[in-house]
């Protein structure tokens, strides 16, 4: 498990539950609520297409450490909207795990991908890992999305995430702390988004929910 001195390591916007905005991501069939699993929530094996980008032009260049490893089963949904906002988002996760590697709480990649609340809550949580002079390691498994694009250029987007192979690993010693699997380590996402002038899907809002049942398989 991914963790801070608080023991909750999620890009979390505080005192915003991810339970109040899983039942306001979408208005048709299936929505997820709040003690319900969802769809998609036991696989692990499936490798899916990439969703497509938004926009090229002007985009940061994302480098990270080689034993970080990302697992995104979102395959594409054939909606051109609907797979910008998923490539977007994912793009902001690389993002914010970049400036922790490389130390820099204002760093231009995720700030590219977010704005207002979002991008204040992502400093401070990149900010507590320099603090403490660690960085991410292992493995990130990001399934089960749930993305719903509105009238008006807005979107919102409901994920999940397995840390169960993920770790803090310290940038003064080397050492990566290697957690026990629990079901702490099962994450429920729930952000805003809108697509800006250059056609980027930005986060605006970005709440999390740890040991949530809907991700646990």
């Amino acid at each position: 498990m991914i963790r801070r001195p608080t023991r909750l390591l999620t890009t979390a916007v505080a005192g915003t539950t991810a339970v109040l905005l899983l039942a306001g991501c979408g208005g048709g069939d299936g929505d997820a609520k709040a003690n319900d699993k969802i769809a998609g929530a036991d696989t692990g094996t499936e490798t899916p297409t990439s969703p497509t980008p938004s926009a090229t032009a002007g985009r940061p260049r994302i480098e990270l450490p080689s034993d970080l490893i990302y697992t995104f089963e979102w395959p594409k949904t054939g909606d051109k909207a609907k797979d910008a906002v998923l490539y977007d988002s994912q793009q902001f996760i690389k993002a914010v795990d970049m400036a922790i590697a490389e130390q820099k709480p204002l760093d231009a990649g995720y700030r590219f991908y977010s704005e207002g609340e979002a991008a204040a809550g992502s400093q401070k949580f990149i900010q507590e890992f320099v603090d403490y002079k660690d960085r991410i390691t292992g493995v990130r498994r990001f399934y089960a999305a749930k993305v719903q694009v509105n009238d008006g250029g807005t979107a919102s987007l409901v994920y999940c995430e397995d840390q169960n192979k993920a770790y803090n690993k310290s940038l003064k010693t080397g050492k990566t702390e290697v957690t026990p699997q629990s079901k702490g380590n099962y994450v429920v996402y729930s952000s805003r988004l809108r697509v800006n002038k250059q056609g980027i899907w930005v986060t605006e809002k970005l709440a999390s929910q740890r040991g949530s049942s809907v991700c646990q398989p």
